[in-house]
């Protein structure tokens, strides 16, 4: 079976407040790759023509745009975390900026997250694809991949329709 694999950089800020790290209490940043596999969701033989799945452009023209428009350099906070007040109480204009998770925003949580709003993409592009699985790569030596049904792990009850990972557009806030 083909898999299209596309990879893409971003940069980020976040901060885990859960965990038993000071170092990642407080906010500080990574230069991620994310890499995302998709799968035909109903696989046929090649044409003979065109001999492809999908153009590669429509298949992560969307994608790559969401990517590069609002996950790069985003700030990523839990939906608890006090700093979501502070920025909509001083500086509003940023808090769009904000991708807001929930729970701390770790690399685990953030694949499901992407991995499920590429699947809403992918669906609205009318399901011919669907990411089998993604990949980010937090540091040279620290890598997360995750395949499956996203939602399935994502914590309870976040999974309703209108959080912002199921929907096809570009937010990544309920706030």
């Amino acid at each position: 079976m083909f898999e299209l694999v596309f990879t893409r950089r971003f940069s980020m800020a976040h901060r885990l407040l859960s965990g038993d790290s000071e170092r990642c209490a407080l906010p500080h940043g990574h230069n991620e790759y994310i890499r995302a596999h998709l799968r035909a969701t109903n696989p046929t033989a090649l044409d003979g023509h065109a001999n492809m799945v999908m153009p590669f452009q429509r298949a992560k023209g969307v994608w790559h745009g969401f990517i590069d428009n609002h996950v790069d350099h985003a700030l990523q906070l839990a939906e608890n975390d006090p700093l979501l007040a502070w920025f909509a109480g001083n500086e509003p204009q940023r808090a769009r900026r904000i991708l807001v998770t929930p729970g701390d925003p770790t690399t685990e949580l953030l694949a499901c997250l992407l991995m499920a709003k590429l699947n809403a993409f992918l669906a609205a592009d009318g399901g011919a694809l669907t990411c089998a699985s993604i990949e980010i790569e937090e540091t040279p030596t620290n890598t997360v991949r995750y395949s499956g049904d996203p939602l399935a792990v994502l914590p309870q009850p976040r999974t309703a329709p209108h959080c912002w990972w199921r929907r096809a557009d570009t937010t990544i806030s309920d706030t």
